[in-house]
């Protein structure tokens, strides 16, 4: 028990503090770079921002939710999911630098609650615990959608980034349904979607 403390302690140290890495290659290594205003290039990082915090949390969710699960293949779609959501802190820190910015000063705050959510999601059982996945996965979509409407016209690398992130998400979700996800309750869906907007507005500017 203490060895696997130890060892999701540190793999939240290093999700948190350290840079990630990607065995695929990053959606946008062939894209050339646009040529943004100002105004544009600050509004392309505060969405990536977003999104590399978004993907600190999903980190931290699996992370507690496959602590918690019971069934083997509950906890091997968690895992396969938490690998590709370290993919997707790579290709989003990297393309926050390439846009000159940072990452959220709060990751740390959101790593911690995700946690928290996650082995409480895991506690119920394994049919909330994929419910939890998948209403994730769904609002997570949903908000990379909404960023390709935003971000600006000719930033094609960070197009590129978000559409390769939201078909992962939306196979995520997809994995979770067909395990045999319970039906998420509509008040609960409310809660999670209101989170998830305070973490948008939150870390957008820091």
């Amino acid at each position: 028990m203490l060895d696997t403390l130890i060892a999701e302690f540190d793999k939240g140290l290093r999700t948190v503090f350290a840079s990630a890495s990607s065995l695929r290659p990053h959606p946008d290594q062939d894209v050339a770079e646009a040529g943004l205003s100002d105004a544009e290039r600050r509004h392309a990082l505060g969405l990536m921002r977003v999104n590399h915090c978004g993907e600190v949390c999903a980190q931290a969710l699996y992370q507690g939710q496959a602590l918690t699960a019971r069934d083997p293949a509950t906890r091997d779609s968690l895992k396969q999911a938490a690998w590709e959501e370290t993919e997707h802190l790579a290709w989003t820190e990297r393309r926050i630098a390439d846009l000159g910015g940072r990452k959220s000063v709060l990751n740390p705050v959101w790593y911690v609650g995700s946690l928290a959510m996650g082995v409480a999601a895991g506690a119920l059982g394994d049919r909330w615990n994929l419910a939890f996945l998948e209403e994730t996965e769904i609002q997570v979509a949903a908000h990379l959608d909404e960023h390709l409407q935003t971000l600006p016209v000719d930033d094609a690398k960070s197009r590129a980034v978000v559409t390769q992130m939201r078909d992962d998400e939306a196979r995520h979700a997809e994995t979770a349904h067909n395990l045999g996800a319970a039906p998420m309750p509509a008040p609960v869906k409310t809660l999670m979607h209101l989170t998830s907007q305070l973490l948008k507005k939150s870390s957008y500017h820091i």
